[in-house]
């Protein structure tokens, strides 16, 4: 039997097909559109997932999705994402009545933690955190292969932890979330605010490399917040690994600078946590929602 799985994201939308063994069969990315609307991105959606199925011959599958938020266990509508169009959403239930089909939804963090956790770098280890580093900032937990919900469905959820009350207001209404500061938005807006300059992380990451002042007190306090953020994540849970996704863990000093404040922060004489990059990419998002798939 076939894993079908998609990742519904806020730019793109990714579908896979895996054989039972993880090995990938066909793989397709289109755009979101989210600006079009909810039930635009449904019918992506539901377009995405009809082509996988044409072209694997309707083989026998399974289907899940990995998407922004969490499904509410009390009202089983969609909280928590930054891809505000779905919150408020009775995101499976509608899916499952334009595809008619059941279909698992899951959190898009744990999806890459599993997926992590079985087949890249977390592999054979028993507690592994996977950390999405990208426009915003999530993060999933994996026990023993299989992923921690938690009875509210948000265990993992570091992003939204603050680490400063009187912090920048973050989307979910708190201040001074870990989001507002090391997620690659994050950066980007605290950089605009204190410089009065627009710049992509990507472009303060590759001023930061040439020793540029403002890239190097900006990424200064990244690499802090980073420390302190992260230690207090290992101090709760003492992680056999922390595997960092999403574009911001393809900035190379953070393995560096970033993970030397970590050991200045954590609760402990040392800092024995592995804190690595990702082995599957982008697509770890995409396969874990086709591992959980139903």
């Amino acid at each position: 039997m076939l894993r079908i799985g998609v990742d519904l994201g806020g730019t793109k939308i990714e579908g896979i097909a895996l054989q039972e063994n993880g090995h990938e069969v066909l793989r397709k990315r289109i755009e979101t559109q989210q600006d079009q609307g909810y039930g635009h991105i449904l019918k992506r959606i539901a377009g995405l997932y009809g082509e996988l199925v044409e072209r694997t011959d309707g083989a026998p599958h399974t289907f899940g999705i990995a998407t922004p938020g969490a499904i509410s266990p009390r009202t089983g509508l969609i909280k928590n994402s930054n891809t505000l169009c779905l919150n408020g959403r009775t995101l499976r239930k509608d899916l499952e009545q334009v595809l008619g089909r059941k279909v698992e939804l899951q959190n898009d963090a744990n999806c890459f933690a599993l997926a992590e956790a079985l087949f890249g770098a977390g592999k054979g280890k028993v507690l592994v955190f996977g950390v999405i580093l990208g426009t915003g900032c999530g993060g999933g937990i994996v026990y023993r292969g299989e992923p921690v919900l938690g009875p509210q469905g948000i265990a993992g959820e570091w992003g939204h932890t603050s680490i400063n009350p009187e912090g920048p207001l973050c989307y979910c209404k708190n201040r001074g979330c870990v989001e507002t500061y090391i997620s690659g938005g994050g950066v980007e807006a605290r950089y605009a605010e204190r410089y009065g300059e627009k710049r992509s992380f990507r472009q303060i990451a590759e001023d930061y490399g040439r020793g540029e002042p403002r890239a190097a007190e900006a990424m200064g306090s990244f690499f802090q917040n980073f420390g302190r953020s992260m230690a207090n994540l290992i101090n709760v849970l003492d992680p056999d690994i922390v595997i960092l996704g999403g574009g911001v863990s393809n900035f190379d000093a953070i393995y560096a600078e970033g993970i030397s404040d970590v050991a200045r922060y954590v609760f402990s004489d040392s800092l024995e946590t592995p804190i690595v990059k990702h082995e599957l990419g982008d697509s770890a998002g995409v396969i874990g929602a086709a591992l959980v798939g139903v």
